[in-house]
């Protein structure tokens, strides 16, 4: 009887309850309780409810069955009974055990009951599952993380474990922290409750603009590219860069102001050196109290260099800003961050703060100009250092924003305007510089005083001012060509007076007597003049050459006038030496006789000549050369050097011109001639110039001195000629020819003195001077011809050959 009991009761629902039984503290087992009927045992017994207690249990196959069977309503109500019959159950109903221990777990792994386990677990399974279904169908709490899906790392950053420990980059951070922010707004928008998370939220988004701007600002500090991307990644994620930019752009502007206002600022200068003011501190007129300027002008100046280094930090930052943006894009989206801040027409960032700068600093300038004084006075005087901040605030600009590729910070018309802001100042310094100097002419030369001639103190006051004023702006290449432009004025306006002073008339050309005072006077503004031209023309080589076009015309006034006050004395010597030469016409060089041969007296015309060259020597060049020596150690030439060389020039080609002209010209008369010219070497060498630096017109003298002597056959060929005129050559050559061959002079009836103007009225030009001396050949070969003769001079043939060769070398030049 037992073995049927315990097969009947191995049904799960009832093992199940078997099991609760034996939990029971007072319960025994015996088999005739083990055997008593319950209700499980019909549920068991029972063929639709024994489905349920199968292993292959199928819902879907038993609902199936139960609707396709006709009777499911039937199976329904007796289903209602089952579920009542085992509410009705002894070991469903009270209040559960308590819990114990698995069952797994109360044997050892090894023991024989594993294989049960298996069976266990899946009896075990249908009834988790619906405490499982209704968990998971339950709402979550509320979580911000929800609507946040972004604070989520990147699926290929996470980590393997599912938790990253390591907080994200601070550029990442912000991409996680926008749709929070955006999530929130629309919420706050749909009228939801915004839960108490999102403060965390919204104090995260002021701790990352907090440190983005600390990080950009930094790396705008030190000009760090990779530290700026980095900031500007940060407000690129938060969606609010244009924004971040304009606000950094506007704290550079105000900046850049607030350092022009305060280096400009004289009350602050005045505190700042109290000490020197004394009571009162500064007046209205903004002029320091007795005994404060030194100070106010070094803070002043002190002020102004570090507003200068401001302004170069604030605008290379600025730049450094422009070129991160203008290269970085977002590394998802791949958009250039500078197209987020600025719209198609809008000025760069540069250009912005720069206006804004320049703007400022123009308007303080004025300012300045207007309502201070002291200022006025300072910035004016010392405009040279003013304009030499701005210069190397712009070229230190210029140099660090120099980068290959890169738009640089300051554009041309942009340094343009730095400098018309303080133009205010530049038009006042130029003046005071013109005022300076035209006010110390005024006084060397005066108006009112005709007559008089300034000593040499006061013409090198002149010069050392000019000099002192190209030196206070020679550093700066554009201020000193302003300079030079007043400077070029005042001596358009000195040689202006110093020509006023100028004597000119009979007293001033005469050169029988001494000096007059009119000629004294003459002679002292020549001197100053030139000495002015002089050294005001070494000060240029040291200047750009631009320098000697803006100073040269205003030179060549002085100069100029400087020639005109000796010009007519030099003319009026030149004419009486000439006359003097002319004489030669009145010798007789043709008479014969050893007693001619045996005098070597000069003629009585060079006599003379040197009487008038020594007379000049000792009454006017004495006072305009000292010495021909000191001419020679100059090595250059002044106007008076100038003007006494070239009269010693003319002097020996005028002699060469009428010696060739002499006729007739004997043996006698050639000895004669050869000591004219030695001592007409002397005289001029001597009281003039040094003959030897007169190049072509010595080397002509001492060639004519031996050709006189040679014989006709050998002239031709004779290499003394190439230090000759051709004119000269033929004009001797008429001398060696018989009488029916006439000179232009004598053809033409004209006088030596007017034979000679015409002369220097072809100046360089042989061929009009062959040209006469041809007429008189044809008409040479015509008297022969006409004669019956047979043969001509041998000059002639010469003589045409020598013209021939001139035409071709002419032609051909």
């Amino acid at each position: 009887m037992a073995s049927p009991t315990i097969q009947r009761s191995s049904s799960p629902l009832q093992r199940l309850s078997t099991f609760k039984e034996r939990n029971t503290p007072t319960a025994s087992i015996t088999p005739s309780s083990a055997a008593t009927n319950t209700p499980l045992d019909s549920l068991a017994s029972d063929p639709i409810f024994s489905a349920f207690l199968s292993h292959d249990f199928d819902s879907a196959r038993f609902s199936s069955l139960a609707l396709s069977s006709g009777s499911a309503a039937a199976r329904a109500e007796k289903l209602q009974d089952g579920i009542r019959l085992l509410e009705k159950a002894a070991p469903l109903r009270g209040p559960l055990p308590p819990p114990r221990p698995p069952f797994s777990a109360r044997f050892h792994p090894g023991s024989r009951l594993r294989p049960f386990l298996p069976p266990l677990r899946r009896r075990h399974s249908p009834v988790l599952r619906p405490p499982r279904q209704i968990r998971d169908r339950r709402p979550p709490p509320p979580d911000p993380r929800q609507d946040a899906p972004a604070l989520q790392p990147p699926p290929h950053r996470r980590a393997p474990t599912g938790h990253d420990p390591r907080p994200p980059p601070l550029e990442e951070a912000p991409r996680r922290h926008g749709p929070v922010r955006s999530s929130r707004e629309t919420r706050s928008r749909q009228g939801r409750p915004i839960a108490l998370s999102w403060i965390g939220y919204s104090k995260l988004g002021k701790k990352l603009r907090s440190e983005g701007m600390r990080v950009l600002e930094r790396g705008l500090e030190g000009l760090n590219q990779a530290e700026v991307g980095a900031g500007l990644q940060v407000f690129y994620n938060l969606g609010e860069l244009r924004a971040a930019v304009d606000g950094l752009i506007n704290k550079y502007k105000s900046q850049g102001v607030k350092s022009v206002s305060v280096a400009l600022d004289i009350k602050a200068i005045s505190a700042s050196s109290a000490g020197g003011f004394g009571p009162g501190g500064i007046q209205r007129s903004g002029t320091p109290q007795i005994g404060g300027g030194a100070k106010a002008k070094e803070a002043l100046w002190q002020r102004m260099n570090t507003c200068m280094d401001q302004l170069h930090s604030i605008v290379v930052a600025v730049w450094h800003l422009q070129r991160v943006l203008s290269k970085k894009r977002d590394p998802f989206t791949h958009v250039l961050l500078l197209d987020e801040v600025m719209q198609e027409g809008d000025p760069i960032l540069t250009d912005r703060v720069w206006e804004a700068l320049v703007k400022s600093f123009a308007s303080q300038m004025k300012s300045a100009f207007t309502a201070s004084s002291f200022m006025k006075e300072i910035f004016t005087g010392g405009y040279p250092k003013l304009y030499s901040m701005i210069e190397n605030l712009l070229e230190r600009i210029s140099h660090d924003t120099d980068v290959k590729g890169v738009i640089p910070a300051i554009s041309s018309d942009g340094k343009d305007q730095m400098v018309k802001a303080i133009e205010t100042f530049q038009t006042a310094f130029l003046t005071v510089c013109w005022s300076r100097l035209s006010d110390l002419v005024n006084t060397v030369f005066p108006v009112s005083s005709r007559g008089s001639v300034p000593p040499k103190e006061h013409i090198s006051r002149i010069i050392s001012r000019v000099q002192e004023e190209i030196e206070g702006v020679q550093p700066n290449g554009r201020l000193t060509l302003l300079v030079l432009h007043e400077i070029s004025k005042v001596l358009l306006l000195l040689a202006q007076r110093a020509e006023f002073q100028v004597s000119t008339g009979p007293e001033a050309r005469q050169i029988t007597g001494p000096a007059t005072p009119a000629q004294l006077k003459n002679f002292a503004l020549c001197l100053h003049l030139q000495e002015i031209h002089a050294r005001i023309s070494s000060m240029m080589t040291g200047l750009p050459s631009i320098a000697s076009d803006v100073l040269s015309p205003s030179l060549g006034t002085i100069y100029g006038v400087a020639c005109d006050s000796v010009t007519s004395l030099f003319q009026a010597m030149q004419d009486r030496l000439e006359s003097c030469i002319l004489q030669i016409h009145e010798q007789n060089f043709g008479m014969l006789g050893m007693d001619a041969a045996m005098d070597n007296a000069a003629s009585p015309y060079m006599e003379e000549l040197q009487k008038c060259i020594l007379h000049f020597r000792s009454e006017f060049l004495s006072r305009l050369l000292p010495s021909s020596a000191s001419v020679t150690s100059m090595g250059t030439e002044n106007i008076c050097t100038r003007l006494t060389r070239s009269m010693a020039s003319r002097v020996l080609r005028y002699f060469i011109r009428h010696a060739s002209l002499v006729r007739p010209l004997s043996e006698s008369g050639k000895l004669r001639m050869a000591r004219d010219m030695a001592e007409l070497e002397l005289a001029v060498g001597q009281n003039l110039f040094p003959v030897e630096q007169l190049g072509r017109q010595y080397r002509a003298l001492r060639a004519f001195r031996p050709v006189i002597f040679l014989e006709t056959s050998q002239l031709g060929a004779s290499p003394l000629l190439q230090d000759l005129e051709p004119s000269v050559v033929l004009h001797h050559l008429y001398v060696r020819g018989p009488e029916e061959l006439q000179s232009p002079m004598q053809r033409n009836k004209l006088t030596p003195l007017q034979y000679s103007l015409w002369l220097d009225s072809q100046g360089e030009d042989q061929i009009q001077i062959w040209k006469g001396i041809k007429a008189t050949l044809d008409d040479y070969d015509a008297k022969i011809r006409a004669r019956g003769d047979k043969e001509f001079s041998p000059v002639y043939p010469l003589m045409l050959r020598l013209g021939s060769s001139l035409s071709e070398r002419t032609l051909s030049q």
